[in-house]
């Protein structure tokens, strides 16, 4: 099928035409010719490459009642992705050949994005032994980031064997940076607002230990390191640290740690009970100068879907954690862009090509330009909505953007030419 998009601002800048044709872009101009192409007019919409999320959580297989790759994905695509990572913390656990290749396949049948598994460092999670590290990363998923998002490999020689291991195909750890003894029974940010509301607090030194110690590991063994939702001003530094040392860390933040704070905790609605937990706003400051100046590299979801009966109870036994596909560019919008941080190519940069370039996605994270794959999302940065759960794509509504107006709407997404959204809807 060919396609002509009319007069999208391509990365923000003036209007052009993109002609589409067989799953890659023909053509970029003006006045391009429509002849045997369906149109479809983009006139105040910014054409960016079609987004890749590096921390999503699918739920399958196990936790359907949550989220499955289909409405995971659908989710994706409605929020203009055309890629995302699959977290290896499923039931049973990805952390072999035959659990990541079940997911990929899934993925390729619903055909709303690509699904690239994320293996497990261990096994079952549980921080004892590797992995089947190699046998994932040779299976049909390719897989080439693993982590244990949910936990954290807190055994520093685990952690550096995992570096070793994966440095032969050139794999990533991605690290959920939590010392687990610093933190046990934490309910949310250690400081002015937990010690107000009696609720046990989590430092961000937890956090900062774990970042400090796998960055001299990656450094002394020579590999990838990838710092998974970076929460804390003094995470910034220290990877900022690591990077003036010309080390391999890269960065991740979160929409909701770009914009949120741990003074929401006062409501008591579990709604905002995430890990790690929302912090200060001179964290939230410190995130985004970090992601305009390079130190994080990207934004990523941390989509984490939940069913009504584990996010509606008291905040002790509520589950961690909010979903974010389809309101993350809104929100990152709201937080870089409309702030003057960036602009639409610095914010595709980290949201497309950063991402697809450290998870080692293939045929992703490509600017818009001729012979490049169409992977492509149309953004209006003009609408405004609020944002209202019941409209969710997703399984789940654990959202904590419900009730808030934020900018910016998903016109349309395409996956190598065939559209997966139009005019704001999937398809």
């Amino acid at each position: 099928m060919t396609y002509l998009i009319k007069g999208a601002r391509v990365l923000g800048g003036e209007p052009k035409d993109i002609r589409i044709d067989g799953g890659v872009i023909d053509e970029i101009g003006v006045n391009l010719d429509a002849k045997g192409a369906e149109t479809i007019e983009a006139d105040g919409l910014i054409a960016l490459p079609g987004l890749v999320d590096l921390h999503t959580h699918l739920r399958e297989p196990g936790r359907e009642d949550a989220e499955t790759v289909e409405s995971g994905t659908r989710a994706a695509a409605a929020g203009g992705f055309t890629a995302v990572h699959a977290m290896a913390n499923t039931e049973p656990v990805a952390d072999t050949a035959g659990v990541v290749e079940q997911v990929w396949r899934l993925g390729r049948e619903a055909g709303y994005c690509d699904v690239h598994p994320v293996g497990a460092v261990t096994r079952g999670i549980e921080g004892r032994k590797l992995a089947e590290l190699g046998a994932m990363a040779d299976s049909a998923a390719h897989v080439r980031v693993f982590s244990d998002d949910g936990h954290c490999v807190d055994d520093a020689v685990l952690m550096r064997r995992a570096l070793e291991y994966v440095k032969a195909f050139d794999g990533v750890v991605a690290q959920h940076a939590q010392e687990p003894r610093l933190t046990e029974h934490a309910q949310m940010n250690e400081g002015e607002v937990s010690g107000r509301l009696g609720l046990a607090g989590w430092p961000a030194v937890a956090e900062e230990a774990i970042i400090s110690r796998d960055c001299l590991l990656a450094a002394h063994v020579g590999s990838r390191l990838h710092v998974c939702h970076v929460s804390t001003a003094g995470s910034v530094e220290l990877i900022r640290w690591a990077k003036s040392k010309g080390w391999q860390v890269t960065a991740e933040v979160t929409p909701h740690h770009l914009f949120l704070t741990d003074e929401l905790a006062e409501t008591y609605d579990p709604i905002f009970k995430v890990n790690p937990p929302l912090r200060t706003k001179a964290d939230v400051e410190a995130l985004r100068e970090a992601l305009a100046d390079g130190t994080i590299d990207c934004v990523a979801t941390d989509h984490a879907p939940h069913p009504v009966e584990a996010k509606e109870t008291e905040w002790a036994p509520a589950a961690m954690g909010m979903i974010g596909l389809e309101t993350a560019l809104s929100v990152a919008q709201a937080a870089m862009v409309d702030t003057g941080l960036l602009d639409w190519a610095g914010l595709a940069d980290r949201m497309s090509v950063r991402p697809a370039r450290i998870g080692h996605v293939g045929g992703q994270g490509h600017l818009p330009a001729p012979g490049a794959p169409a992977n492509l999302t149309l953004y209006d940065p003009a609408a405004r909505a609020v944002v209202d759960p019941a409209a969710s794509v997703s399984k789940s509504r654990n959202t904590p953007f419900a009730g808030i107006e934020l900018p910016g709407r998903v016109q349309a997404t395409f996956l190598r030419g065939r559209p997966t959204v139009l005019e704001g809807k999937v398809v």
